[in-house]
């Protein structure tokens, strides 16, 4: 994908997957892989080794791991409902993006 319509700090939900229907803010986004870092979505288990020389405990750490950016939907907040993003241009020409549901704009 060239451009994607998501970004940072946008609510989404997802699509696809163990986490479907789950609600979380965009944390990151890696645009060479196509994938966004969701909050609270797709954890996985780390188990880290204890190292003493730099004192940090081992154990399991739990994080996110990122989702390929067709598995998610973009939340309106007018009618909060997940929806596909159009772009459209103002009278000034400054680009905004829209909901295709409700035509509010999103920015």
């Amino acid at each position: 994908m060239d451009k994607l319509k998501v970004r940072q700090n946008d609510k989404v939900m997802v699509l696809a997957g163990k986490d479907r229907g789950k609600v979380g803010k965009i944390l990151k986004i890696y645009r060479k892989k196509d994938r966004v870092l969701v909050e609270g979505v797709n954890k996985v288990q780390r188990h880290t080794k204890a190292n003493p020389y730099a004192q940090t405990p081992g154990g399991i750490n739990e994080k996110e791991a990122p989702v390929h950016v067709s598995n998610v939907a973009v939340m309106c907040d007018a009618c909060s409902n997940p929806t596909r993003i159009g772009v459209r241009t103002t009278e000034d020409g400054k680009k905004v993006r829209f909901c295709r549901k409700c035509n509010e704009i999103i920015d």
